[in-house]
């Protein structure tokens, strides 16, 4: 037989080890329960009994027991996986007990007796799916271990069995590439920056924030075994991922009769950091690189046999036509299936957000060049914006309903509870539906907990919950008790804040102009009634971090809606020509932001510091500039001129002092300039100085931000409240007059367009 064939069946045989080793038994999911219980409650851990049992329903739902009896001190949970029972933890944690586990901090107060409870519970579906390609550039670009083990332990105790498991995998590209001949000089104009990953992966940009050193590759393999070691624990099914056909530019140089194309430009990037090569599907060499890296990556890390591609990620194919749309599909898959027999290819629904160009036609030609049921549609916007239905449940593919709700991870209260809990219900009892999960896919985290704590829970519901109930035990379980005053509270911020998906943009983050307003389309006096309430009772519950960390978000929200009604009053005293009104309106106008700089800073999670300080904790010392450049890149300008800016916005401590503060102080000082000098506000030549002045030098700043709170928040909130409240009070007619005022011109300009498109 000789050498070539012992070598190929050797290599053969490690794939299929590689293959089976994700497998974890009853008793490891049992253990992995039990350590996380330790690490969650390690006073009284010892009072649940854990149990795996596959066969308590015999179906494919996640589903567990829970039991607690007078005769007995100990609480009995039995799970038909370690997620399952780790979700029974939650479910009796949260339900009987009144706490809560969240990203902004846990409220963990058991009472001295546990409560009784006997349950029996299923999810409503098969799979609950977590996190979008782009967490991973917003949120998680510098996790530690440390950090992604308390994910992780959050994951399972959420339920969820399907995650995104994303890192390191340009470490196994570059061995893939290596083998193929191009060098590592090549791939340092194919690899972009950590915190700009996501976007490489998915062919939108090359380069940018680059390069990847090996010991950036060394520290993600490394740090990918241990979050698939500990997902699999508890039984997960980590989605890892595949070849999508971006390959280096160079690759024409190593096989230059092979057919290359450009992928489309992205957001206007410049040729030197936009578009890769892309492979044609039909390409041989297409289906045998996505083998090459799934065999190379299961080598290293095992499969659970799913993986996520996405392709045209806001670029379209270089191909119009439904046959070449087929033939991507059928590549990648073929890709897949070479590798791994049992592979399910898991693709995210954003690319048919392209209206324009995704026809029932074309995406019924993407859809079905896999065989039924070896796709998994993730309809990422579901909240906003679901797919299902016009494409016909996807033609027979099973998908996932998602909440997307957040983008770039900006600060900001928003969302709409209502629609989540309608969407759902009526995605299940759709005609020929093929769901078989609901997930979250926000492409940032922290933030607006309450959305994703509500989606979660309708996962295990088939019918319509009454929202409002649901709100206020949300309130009791994440402060630990009933309360008038916080429950008042939430109740205001949900008939506001929470009805609608406007209010994800704010005034104070977007570039100053003369039209940089953001429309408020809730009413700001239940945001302010909200934040009296809880204003009311910060003293009784200044020890619970939950609370502390909504008492700085709710002044945050505030600040930021009296900023946006404040910004109405500099530019129509500007219009009207009056110098005083002028000074004194953006006088409040900047001490808004102070004081919002000053109170973000007294909790760690509203601030700029550890944002930086992990982006250099996670690169060794010749690295430690560029990947602060990357942090700071992102969460400003998003590209080398803005090509992006502000997309990613955060309201940090920090933040607001050296980055949005400079930049209204130069707008409000352009204005007097301009009603001195009798001239008028010119947007572009603003532009260039802002950017020049204020917005590029941030982002090459060593500035170096503190990590640990900044004074006290109650402390801060009390002169904030006493200087803030009564200002609002006394100036809310203005407000109103302005903001109508606004409206009006708003409806002339839409009869003026509806006019003219009858025309």
């Amino acid at each position: 037989m000789g050498y070539p064939f012992l070598l190929k069946s050797l290599q053969r045989l490690i794939l299929l080890i590689g293959l089976c080793q994700a497998y974890t038994s009853e008793s490891n999911q049992e253990k992995a329960v039990r350590d996380l219980l330790i690490r969650l409650i390690p006073d009284v851990y010892s009072s649940f009994e854990i149990t795996v049992d596959p066969t308590i329903f015999n179906d494919d739902q996640i589903s567990f027991k829970i039991l607690k009896t007078s005769e007995n001190s100990t609480v009995k949970i039995t799970g038909n996986s370690g997620v399952a029972a780790a979700w029974g933890v939650h479910h009796y944690l949260r339900n009987f007990c009144n706490c809560h586990i969240s990203w902004d901090g846990d409220q963990l107060k058991l009472p001295e007796i546990l409560p009784n409870a006997s349950v029996e519970l299923r999810s409503a579906d098969r799979y609950r799916y977590y996190q979008n390609v782009c967490t991973f550039g917003y949120s998680s670009a510098w996790w530690n271990w440390s950090r992604w083990e308390r994910e992780i332990d959050w994951m399972a105790l959420q339920g969820i069995n399907l995650p995104l498991a994303f890192i390191g995998q340009e470490a196994i590209f570059k061995r893939v590439f290596n083998n193929l001949g191009l060098s590592d000089a090549e791939l340092e104009e194919f690899f972009v920056g950590p915190a700009f990953l996501p976007w490489g992966r998915m062919g939108n940009i090359r380069g940018w924030g680059g390069p990847l050193s090996d010991s950036w590759h060394i520290r993600t393999v490394k740090l990918q075994h241990k979050i698939l070691n500990r997902m699999r624990s508890f039984g997960m099914k980590p989605v890892l991922p595949a070849f999508a056909g971006f390959v280096p530019r160079n690759i024409s140089r190593i096989y230059p009769d092979h057919e290359v194309a450009k992928a489309e430009r992205w957001n206007n990037f410049d040729d030197k950091y936009c578009c890769p090569s892309l492979l044609h599907p039909e390409d041989p060499l297409f289906a045998q690189i996505g083998e090459r890296f799934i065999s190379e990556m299961t080598k290293e890390w095992g499969t659970d046999h799913f993986y996520n591609c996405d392709m045209f990620n806001e670029i379209r194919p270089v191909n119009d036509t439904p046959e070449y749309i087929r033939s991507v599909g059928q590549s990648v898959f073929t890709g897949m299936k070479l590798a791994d027999s049992k592979a399910i290819w898991v693709m995210q629904g954003w690319l048919f957000t392209d209206r324009g160009f995704w026809t029932e036609e074309r995406a019924k030609a993407l859809l079905t060049s896999v065989p039924s049921g070896k796709m998994i549609v993730l309809d990422l916007n579901s909240d906003g914006s679901p797919f299902y239905k016009k494409f016909d449940s996807y033609y027979g593919q099973p998908f996932i309903w998602n909440t997307l709700h957040n983008f770039g991870g900006t600060s900001g209260m928003y969302g709409y509870l209502d629609s989540i809990g309608m969407g759902i219900i009526e995605a299940r009892s759709y005609k020929n539906s093929t769901l078989v999960g609901t997930g979250l896919t926000m492409e940032g985290i922290n933030q607006n907990y309450i959305v994703y704590d509500f989606t979660l829970d309708m996962g295990v519901r088939d019918s319509v919950t009454d929202v409002n109930h649901w709100v206020k035990n949300y309130a009791t379980q994440r402060y630990g008790e009933y309360n008038e005053f916080t429950d008042r509270a939430w109740l205001l911020l949900k008939r506001s804040l929470y009805t609608g998906l406007a209010g994800r943009d704010a005034t104070l983050i977007r570039r100053p102009s003369m039209d940089a307003f953001s429309p408020i389309f809730y009413n700001v006096e239940d945001v302010i009634l909200a934040w009296d309430n809880l204003y009311e009772v910060s003293n009784k519950f200044k020890g619970i971090k939950p609370f502390m960390h909504d008492l700085v978000d709710v002044s945050r929200q505030v600040l930021q809606d009296m900023f946006s009604l404040q910004y109405l009053f500099v530019v129509h005293s500007y219009k009207q020509r009056k110098m005083h009104d002028l000074r004194t309106s953006s006088k409040t106008l900047l001490k808004i932001l102070y004081d919002m700089d000053t109170i973000l800073n007294t909790n760690q999670q509203f601030m700029l510091g550890p944002w930086i300080e992990s982006a250099k904790a996670a690169a060794p010392l010749e690295e430690k500039s560029q990947f602060e450049y990357n942090a700071r890149n992102q969460i400003t300008l998003w590209g080398p001129r803005g090509e992006i800016v502000d997309y990613a916005a955060k309201q940090w401590g920090g933040l607001v002092m050296d980055y949005y503060i400079p930049r209204w102080t130069l707008f409000v000082d352009t204005l007097r300039e301009c009603l001195i000098n009798n001239s008028t506000f010119d947007k572009d030549k603003f532009r260039q100085k802002v950017f020049t002045n204020v917005e590029q030098p941030f982002t090459f700043s060593k500035k170096i931000y503190p990590v640990e709170p900044i004074g006290s928040t109650l402390h801060a909130l009390e002169q904030i409240y006493e200087t803030w409240r009564p200002f609002y009070t006394s100036n809310v007619a203005i407000y109103r007059k302005l903001t109508k005022k606004l409206k009006e011109k708003r409806m002339q300009r839409k009869k003026k367009n509806g006019k003219r498109n009858q025309l």
